[in-house]
């Protein structure tokens, strides 16, 4: 498709997401990537199960999942170009934006953080209950925001640069891939009895899909910490010191960077399920968390953000000169 600007495009995509975000009444692909997911889920996991036989449901769960969302979005665009370029290239940019969530990833964070400032911490606790797969009934205050900070320096990646990285790549079917797989990791990667074997090839794909742009996303915080003068010396080495203690191999480069840039504590005793969950601690506890630091995550968020759309849009205008 001699029309295609991937990084371009990418970047355009980038911008309508924090612009318009995710109209309600628009159907959403990835809403429909992950009823399909749900079903077949419920449909080929059956329990109990043997682990040879749920390893290889799993596999072609993953493979017809992923392949199928970026075939259908390859053909979607190649269908729409016959009709007209321009056509396709709106249907791009609109698609792509689809697997970006900096709009949605803000409006989680200021739910939370309204809901702490205007009615108190069991509204807080029912707002992140929504965005977290912890127990979150009897949270305080401070457990609460390091949920909330958690999940919006995690997601940096997931949510953010991954999909941004693969539509600069292959424009919108990459990306659609990418958050297919993203969806299946979230909605099938657990390690539970039902799912450690089946969602086993999805949470290994998606922390290899991760893996670049986690460490990208390094090198985008550092910056975008240092233009928002933060110390973004600390958070550099709060990564390179607490990063692999982290279970996953790419969420604890986001989340021990913030950590680092706010001078807070993360990780710790987590409830899922009613069962006891201990990970490692990201970064110093120089103070306690304040319902604050949800503000001053969301905007580390957005600094970023800012940062990888002029990176964008750099590599935009090297491949046009390519």
């Amino acid at each position: 498709m001699d029309w295609l600007n991937p990084c371009l495009f990418t970047g355009v995509a980038l911008l309508v997401d924090y612009i318009v975000g995710d109209p309600p009444r628009i159907p959403h692909p990835v809403v429909l990537i992950g009823r399909w997911i749900a079903w077949l889920d419920k449909s080929w996991n059956r329990q109990p199960a043997a682990f040879l036989r749920s390893r290889v449901l799993g596999g072609l769960l993953t493979i017809v999942t992923v392949g199928g969302a970026g075939a259908l979005t390859w053909l979607i665009l190649y269908l729409l170009h016959q009709v007209s370029p321009w056509l396709a290239i709106l249907a791009n940019v609109w698609l792509i934006s689809t697997t970006i969530a900096w709009r949605g990833l803000l409006r989680a964070g200021v739910c939370v953080y309204r809901a702490l400032q205007q009615d108190g911490i069991e509204a807080g606790r029912v707002a992140v209950a929504m965005i977290v797969g912890r127990d979150t009934a009897h949270l305080d205050e401070a457990q609460v925001t390091r949920a909330c900070v958690e999940t919006l320096a995690e997601n940096i990646v997931d949510a953010i640069v991954s999909p941004v990285v693969f539509g600069c790549i292959g424009g919108a079917p990459l990306a659609m891939a990418y958050r297919a797989a993203n969806t299946l990791d979230s909605m099938v990667g657990y390690r539970s009895e039902r799912h450690r074997h089946f969602g086993w090839s999805s949470a290994r794909l998606d922390d290899l899909l991760n893996y670049f742009p986690a460490r990208l996303t390094a090198l985008l915080l550092f910056v975008a910490i240092a233009l928002v003068k933060g110390d973004a010396r600390r958070a550099w080495r709060i990564w390179r010191r607490d990063a692999q203690l982290h279970p996953s191999p790419n969420s604890g480069i986001p989340e021990s960077m913030v950590a680092g840039a706010l001078g807070v504590q993360l990780g710790g005793q987590n409830v899922y399920g009613g069962v006891l969950s201990s990970r490692a601690k990201l970064g110093d506890a120089t103070r306690s968390l304040e319902s604050s630091d949800i503000r001053r995550a969301a905007h580390l968020v957005s600094a970023v953000s800012w940062v990888l759309l002029a990176t964008t849009l750099v590599a935009a205008a090297i491949w046009w000169t390519a």
